[in-house]
């Protein structure tokens, strides 16, 4: 591996390094390598050695935000991951993906209708991204065969849950299995918002099949809405707890879906002119761009414990929004400044 892939990797992996923050550093310093210059912690060198040869004993790969190959719909998210691992063909997460999600504890008719949904949007063309999890995802993966990416929650290595190990195997053989953790990383609770949010990310819809009101697959539904992704919901039975979720969905403005046709028809009337952009930026190469310097200090006095909207902060301060962004990238560095969902900043004490 290259030194600028290598550098990118120990940048990711670097103390208080999120992936905006990772952003604005790449943007604000050019590339990986001139930022982790900048940088009072860096991650060990000897640990990302030892990941990345973890990685390739695993017959893994490295995708890097900013390679041609990143999937690009992914990379327009404020979010999107810095790094991944994967197996398989990458091409699939370039693909006209579709995320189908659901319940754990989901209904055998649930899960017939889903592996049957999955079946017929892979035959139309379309790449359905799930979870790997058990239920709806597992039925989603066997219907989609070899058109299908799983993004699970704990490194490339990981299986979870443990029935599932040939499948995931079969996965990342015949199809695609994406890790954002590192190898040898074990799922936690907290890395299931983390995945869900790359399943989101990588689709232009979410499918919900059937989830209680509380379930995970809320959680990738609301992030698909706060990405601009279409969200899809396939109706229950009022008397089913299990359908709450989705019925909930359509009454918030999710389009109701009963096929596949129902599915090609919402994706149909997406605006072409919507579809994936390249990164604007290269991890590793590139003119440190210009930006006004604001006094980190102006910015604190406009934040408190409260999350407040990134946009609502630049129209208080009244600096332009580059010089606003590295002044909280200073912040966030000092260990002062916490990211919220939706594009929110909030003071840690």
């Amino acid at each position: 591996m290259d030194q600028a892939r290598f550098d990118a990797i120990r940048l990711a992996r670097s103390p208080r390094i999120g992936p905006v923050s990772y952003r604005h550093l790449i943007g604000r310093f050019g590339n990986a390598s001139e930022a982790l210059r900048a940088l009072r912690e860096r991650a060990d060198e000897r640990a990302i050695a030892a990941e990345i040869e973890a990685a390739e004993r695993l017959g893994a790969r490295w995708l890097v935000w900013g390679d041609a190959d990143y999937p690009a719909l992914l990379a327009e998210t404020e979010d999107a991951p810095p790094v991944l691992t994967y197996r398989g063909n990458i091409a699939l997460a370039n693909g006209p993906c579709v995320a189908m999600v659901g319940a754990r504890n989901a209904s055998a008719a649930a899960c017939r209708f889903a592996r049957g949904l999955a079946r017929e949007l892979a035959g139309e063309g379309l790449v359905i991204v799930s979870g790997l999890a058990r239920g709806i995802d597992t039925a989603a993966h066997h219907g989609a065969e070899e058109r299908t990416v799983a993004v699970i929650a704990g490194g490339i290595d990981s299986h979870y849950p443990p029935e599932n190990a040939d499948l995931q195997e079969q996965i990342a053989e015949a199809a695609l299995l994406i890790a954002e953790q590192p190898p040898g990383t074990e799922p936690k609770a907290r890395y299931f918002p983390h995945r869900n949010r790359v399943i989101a990310g990588l689709s232009r819809a979410t499918i919900v099949v059937e989830a209680a009101p509380k379930s995970g697959s809320l959680i990738t539904a609301r992030l698909a809405g706060e990405y601009g992704r279409e969200v899809l919901a396939v109706p229950g039975s009022p008397l089913d707890p299990r359908a709450q979720g989705c019925n909930l969905l359509i009454r918030e403005g999710a389009t109701l879906i009963q096929s596949a046709a129902d599915v090609m028809e919402a994706l149909s009337n997406l605006d072409p002119r919507a579809g994936p952009r390249a990164p604007q930026l290269s991890l590793f190469a590139g003119e440190k761009p210009a930006a006004e310097a604001v006094d980190p200090a102006d910015i604190i006095a406009l934040l408190g414990p409260v999350p407040v909207p990134l946009d609502e902060l630049i129209r208080q301060s009244g600096q332009p929004s580059t010089a606003v962004q590295m002044a909280l990238l200073e912040l966030e560095l000092a260990g002062r400044l916490e990211r919220h969902a939706g594009g929110k900043v909030s003071l840690i004490a």
